[in-house]
């Protein structure tokens, strides 16, 4: 590429190698990848684990430490299953209100505690709420965590109906987008300042999912294996 070329591209095309976050996947194959926020949580963790493994399923778990602290049995059974762990956070307090000082260690130890209970590597962070800025994201960069935000959602975090939740997430679920679902909810344990939606049958709908994606010949995978058929796209996305 020459110099004129590069000079002509949008500057978010040229800063999105070093500031943009994994959004999506480019492939071929036709899979979707599955991730979980804000567990793990006794009890909805399993039951989501279990509709996992009965459709040949595996999925990417974003966990607060101060939820995987209290079961790192768990933890270690999602690894067991296939499935994948990742970073959402120390608690779940946005990336963007702590101070400098505070922010590199907050992701470090996290990690680093996060890797002790589950004995695997940890590689991806995604921030609470998908707040981040330029600074947090290039400290996520220098404690060795990629982030990862998302593509489609299930709405499990919003106050709609089942039906929409489901028709949303079908309607997202293209080849090599990322899924948004939770099997926790974050509180004031946490260190969360807002409340979750209530009242989602979060099994069902992990169920009427996988088999819509069936229906589409989609499989359900974690990034780490989507990553050795494709390649991570990234954007900018900033938000407080």
């Amino acid at each position: 590429m020459t110099v004129k070329s590069l000079l002509r591209r949008p500057a978010d095309a040229l800063a999105a190698p070093v500031l943009g976050s994994v959004m999506s996947v480019r492939t071929a194959a036709r899979q979707v990848v599955l991730t979980f926020d804000d567990g793990p949580l006794p009890g909805s963790t399993e039951a989501l684990a279990s509709v996992l493994a009965e459709h040949e399923a595996q999925a990417t778990f974003f966990m607060l430490l101060t939820r995987a602290r209290r079961s790192p049995a768990l933890v270690r059974e999602l690894v067991r299953a296939g499935n994948e762990v990742a970073l959402h956070g120390l608690d779940h307090r946005r990336v963007t209100t702590l101070p400098r000082h505070e922010l590199g260690p907050w992701l470090r130890d996290a990690r680093a505690e996060l890797e002790d209970i589950s004995q695997v590597p940890v590689r991806w962070f995604r921030p609470p709420h998908g707040a981040q800025s330029p600074r947090t994201r290039l400290a996520a960069s220098a404690a060795g965590l990629t982030t990862v935000l998302w593509s489609g959602t299930t709405w499990d975090w919003k106050d709609v109906t089942h039906k929409e939740r489901v028709v949303r997430a079908l309607r997202d679920a293209v080849p090599g987008a990322i899924l948004l679902a939770h099997d926790g909810a974050a509180d004031a344990s946490d260190l969360a300042t807002e409340a979750a939606v209530g009242g989602v049958d979060k099994v069902a709908l992990l169920t009427e999912v996988l088999a819509g994606l069936a229906e589409r010949e989609l499989r359900a995978v974690a990034l780490g294996p989507a990553l050795t058929r494709g390649r991570a796209v990234r954007r900018l996305s900033f938000a407080h």
